[in-house]
């Protein structure tokens, strides 16, 4: 009988306290963009995306509250209904684990709950697969202790403190150890506090823990592809392997506003002085609209009017560049990739030209494109239509999207 059989929901600790000091200088690696989304939204993300983990207790670095609430952020509302409130993690792994076993307890009694099983993974782990997940809920249900493994194929040596070759290892006993682990909730939670008591405080898995207090321990296939970010060479494939497996696309977008009186109109997040105003539920700058409904395209996602209907009040007077940044969120949680964007604007005034850095520069920040990668142009339609007789003014825009295949 598999773990999930008759419950509903697996709990997961996730273990982002590290600083990832060999992944090089910067951000601590949960937080370092791959592929323009940070590591920790990637991974959560992948185990979210099976309904049979739930709740998830994350693991952080005081220091990091704020990373991580912009991590969090970038999940949808029903992913974020499934994370728990951080826990604050200790000097070593170890003691992170336990401080999040000890969390899902308090809230297991909150709830007048309990867990049977719990999982526990590393948050530089984002490449976890669906099928290693499935493998992973599905042991036996009276499994104690398993963990994913692999293989080893390289031919390992001992070697003594003078750097010489003490002795070749056994690799046919040898496994490469991974995450996701399985463990029974009450028996984990015993051993990390039996280890505590015993004076150790620095075992580098789970695995070793349960071992440690004499639980037994399976192993269940692994995944070569759940790679642990570990070193700035582990980044740079990372992005490599992403690349290689994402295909372009593009979306086409195109908005349209009347003018009416007023004094100003909003173009790219600019708010340009006018003899007139647009006439529009929100803020009516075209070239936002047609750059979103261009984001939204490329992922046959709808369009703007589907996703902030007219009808909806909150939407009165909204500024758009709400609605770009929720298409490019969308990108991003597709594990897409945006790569350029091309916009151009038609009527007969206002006049674009003295206003294109400062719209550039709210593009570049709104999309996380270089200037460089951001076409910006305006034309008129020669006197002819509904803009050659300065009745309004027209936008369309072009994005080119990198999309996992």
């Amino acid at each position: 009988m598999p773990i999930h059989h008759n419950t509903p929901s697996v709990p997961l600790v996730l273990v982002a306290a590290g600083r990832g000091h060999r992944a090089g200088e910067g951000l601590p690696k949960q937080y370092r963009l791959l592929a323009g989304l940070p590591v920790l939204v990637r991974t959560l993300k992948a185990l979210l995306s099976d309904a049979r983990i739930n709740p998830v207790q994350c693991v952080i670095n005081p220091d990091d509250l704020a990373l991580y609430q912009a991590c969090i952020d970038r999940l949808d509302h029903a992913e974020q209904s499934r994370v728990l409130p951080a826990v604050s993690g200790g000097q070593t792994r170890q003691q992170s684990v336990k401080a999040g076993l000890e969390a899902l307890l308090s809230s297991a009694q909150a709830n007048d709950t309990e867990f049977a099983h719990v999982l526990i993974h590393d948050a530089a782990r984002a490449f976890i697969s669906a099928d290693l997940l499935d493998r992973a809920l599905t042991i036996p249900s009276d499994t104690v202790a398993a963990i994913p493994a692999l293989a080893v194929t390289d031919t390992l040596k001992w070697v003594d403190g003078n750097g010489m070759v003490d002795q070749t290892a056994d690799r046919g006993r040898l496994r490469a150890v991974q995450t996701p682990q399985v463990f029974r909730f009450a028996a984990l939670l015993d051993a990390h506090r039996q280890a505590v008591q015993s004076g150790h405080t620095d075992l580098t898995d789970d695995a070793a823990v349960m071992e440690q207090a004499g639980y037994p321990v399976g192993f269940f296939d692994g995944d070569p592809h759940n790679i642990k970010l570990t070193l700035e060479d582990d980044f740079r494939m990372a992005e490599a392997r992403m690349k290689a497996c994402m295909i372009p696309v593009t979306g086409l977008g195109y908005d349209v506003h009347a003018f009416t009186s007023g004094d100003h109109v909003w173009l790219g997040g600019v708010r340009i002085a006018h003899d007139r105003g647009v006439r529009a539920h929100s803020d009516g700058d075209v070239i936002l609209h047609a750059l979103t409904d261009a984001l939204l395209g490329a992922l046959a996602d709808g369009d703007i009017g589907q996703h902030f209907p007219p009808s909806d009040e909150q939407w009165r007077g909204a500024s758009s560049d709400r609605f770009v940044q929720f298409a490019v969120d969308r990108i991003h949680q597709r594990g897409g990739r945006l790569v350029h964007v091309d916009i151009t604007l038609v009527c007969e005034t206002p006049r674009l030209g003295p206003h294109r850095n400062d719209i550039l520069a709210v593009i570049s920040r709104l999309c996380g494109l270089p200037t460089t990668k951001i076409g910006l142009k305006a034309t008129t339609s020669e006197k002819m239509g509904f803009t050659g007789r300065g009745e309004g003014l027209a936008a369309q825009a072009i994005a080119t999207v990198l999309l996992p295949d």
